[in-house]
């Protein structure tokens, strides 16, 4: 992954939060720099002059005069929630490193389970979107995984439960660095391929084990298949296992078991906080930068 942006994060406590943020007016006030870190640019003529509209929430550009939104091509785009209340859920959903149900956000906020359900989807689409500008390198561990209720009807890659794909970088002295889980139809040469191409950036060291899917990976990588006869599987690729249990728990601790169309997006939740676990501190301005960078994405999107 590259280096990290030189932006400042705040730690917040739950009274400095609650302090800070009373209405909407600071939270827009909190968002601006977070929207514009270089300052106001009109996304029409790139202008940087521009005036605020103070009784509609809108920035004026001196130049062209169009009006923009602070929310405008942002995750939280044309949204009848008061901003104050998404400060909330994502203040929530970053305190809580064991992952947040829309039934406590809705019991929280007060507002209706289908609204918290969206929000907390919303969130984890930001969390995918940030996370996908990043690809692992160096050493990279990768393994197949299954989530779901154990399935009578078949076992390893017959198994009816949902399969994916997980890589973990780690350090050249064997440390954990960062993750991807990706969830695939099948398991197969072609979707090992795809990942790949997606997560790992070419050159990279990949280990893996002697299962024939992953042979494709010679062509772009430093393919390092493991096999040892009579050791236990974890102790070849011990972080990816230790991953894939986390994830496991993750899910199953908190959310009970998931429907399989909407697994990735948990997945890819339970990724950007292990990828962020050592800046839980930070994680609200974090992820607030993530919201603020996300494309928007409709409940029609969401569900279809």
């Amino acid at each position: 992954m590259p280096g990290k942006q030189p932006l400042a994060y705040t730690a917040m406590s739950l009274l400095e939060f609650q302090a800070r943020f009373p209405a909407d007016r600071e939270c827009y006030d909190y968002l601006l720099p977070t929207r514009f870190p270089g300052g106001f640019a009109c996304p029409k003529c790139g202008s940087a002059k521009s005036g605020q509209i103070s009784t509609r929430g809108l920035w004026q550009c001196k130049g062209c005069r169009a009006q923009v939104s602070l929310t405008a091509g942002t995750m939280f785009h044309r949204t009848r929630t008061p901003l104050r209340l998404w400060f909330w859920a994502i203040f929530l959903v970053a305190r809580d490193k064991r992952g947040h149900s829309a039934l406590q956000l809705k019991k929280e906020l007060g507002i209706p389970y289908d609204r918290a359900w969206l929000m907390l989807h919303k969130i984890r689409s930001a969390m995918a979107y940030r996370d996908s500008r990043y690809r692992l390198n160096g050493v990279v561990e990768l393994d197949e995984a299954y989530f779901g209720a154990p399935d009578p009807s078949g076992k390893g890659r017959g198994t009816g439960r949902a399969k994916a794909l997980v890589a973990v970088s780690i350090t050249e002295d064997g440390k954990p660095r960062f993750a991807k889980i990706q969830k695939v139809a099948r398991l197969d040469g072609r979707r090992v391929k795809r990942l790949a191409a997606d997560v790992i950036a070419p050159g990279t060291r990949i280990r893996t084990d002697g299962l024939n899917i992953y042979r494709c990976l010679s062509k772009r990588y430093v393919h390092e298949p493991v096999v040892a006869t009579g050791k236990p599987k974890d102790k070849l690729l011990k972080w990816v296992h230790v991953a894939i249990s986390n994830a496991k728990s993750f899910i199953m601790g908190t959310f009970h078991g998931l429907d399989a169309k909407h697994l990735q997006r948990y997945l890819d939740e339970f990724c950007y906080r292990f990828n962020r676990r050592y800046r839980e501190a930070e994680l609200f301005d974090r992820l607030l930068a993530a919201c603020a960078g996300a494309p928007p994405l409709t409940y029609d999107e969401l569900t279809r």
